[in-house]
């Protein structure tokens, strides 16, 4: 089903390897469930999930530095990531315990599912991908990255190190939902996430990404816009709801309609607009 699995001793060695056609691989909960599908036949596959540099948490004065391979009950344990509540409530949504623990957050990164929970906080919080290839390294920022279900900014050679997010200005509410067709183990047939900057009962800033709604996660900019100024009340936003649902983009698949991804996608920011009214 796949080629052999090499150990680069080092970067270096790693990016050399993929050069030649291998796969990264980290936790391979994504990748071997493709191999098995018969979607991928990786001629080799090229461990990389003890490369220090893909094991690397670190915060600095501008925000944090999170390895590719780092586990996503890593993150959730890490008091590191206590500044970015929405990365927590999404990655806290994956999958089982178990998955958690073999799931990195690059893995994810790269999947390019649009129905990636933790692709939604790093949207909202504007992540930056650091990349090294056989020309060097370089950065791109998510909505850069991602180009398409699957679909990477990637060039051949390439793997993904690290990703940075820096700290967010001052102490917005982190909202997180996905909606799907079963309670566990479910993949979202859409998600919101938000983060929302409040004086009072006044919006004054937002931010809003929604995932399985599109090819790739959209943040609806129009929507965030128009929050600006109104009251975090159900009634101040439900003329929004309309908009909102004209901005995505869904497909019809097995777990929903395309019109049922709108018509969630637009209630979701009602749902959002009830926690900010009943926050405490």
């Amino acid at each position: 089903m796949f080629g052999p699995i090499v150990k680069p001793k080092d970067l270096r060695e790693a990016v050399q390897r993929v050069a030649e056609g291998g796969r990264p691989l980290a936790g391979g909960t994504d990748l071997f469930v493709r191999i098995r599908k018969g979607l991928e036949k990786p001629g080799m596959l090229v461990y990389v999930g003890e490369l220090p540099e893909l094991g690397v948490l670190r915060a600095t004065r501008e925000g944090l530095e999170i390895g590719a391979a780092r586990t996503h009950s890593e993150l959730l344990e890490s008091p590191l990531t206590e500044p970015f509540p929405i990365l927590r409530k999404t990655l806290g949504t994956i999958a089982s315990p178990a998955l958690r623990a073999m799931g990195t957050l690059g893995g994810n990164l790269v999947n390019a599912s649009p129905a990636g929970d933790s692709l939604v906080a790093l949207y909202l919080l504007e992540a930056q991908v650091r990349i090294v290839g056989p020309q060097g390294e370089r950065e791109l920022f998510v909505q850069e990255f991602i180009q398409g279900p699957g679909k990477t900014g990637l060039r051949p050679g390439e793997l993904v190190v690290s990703v940075f997010l820096p700290y967010v200005e001052g102490e917005p509410v982190s909202y997180f939902r996905k909606v799907g067709r079963r309670q566990a183990l479910y993949i979202s047939v859409v998600s919101l996430g938000a983060l929302v900057w409040l004086d009072g009962e006044k919006i004054t800033k937002a931010r809003l990404a929604l995932g399985s709604v599109a090819p790739t996660v959209v943040r609806p900019r129009a929507v965030e816009e128009a929050l600006v100024g109104r009251l975090a009340h159900v009634e101040a936003v439900q003329d929004l709801v309309s908009l909102l649902s004209s901005l995505v983009q869904p497909i019809s698949d097995l777990r929903a309609s395309a019109d049922y991804r709108r018509k969630v996608s637009g209630n979701l920011l009602l749902d959002l607009a009830l926690f900010l009214q009943n926050r405490k």
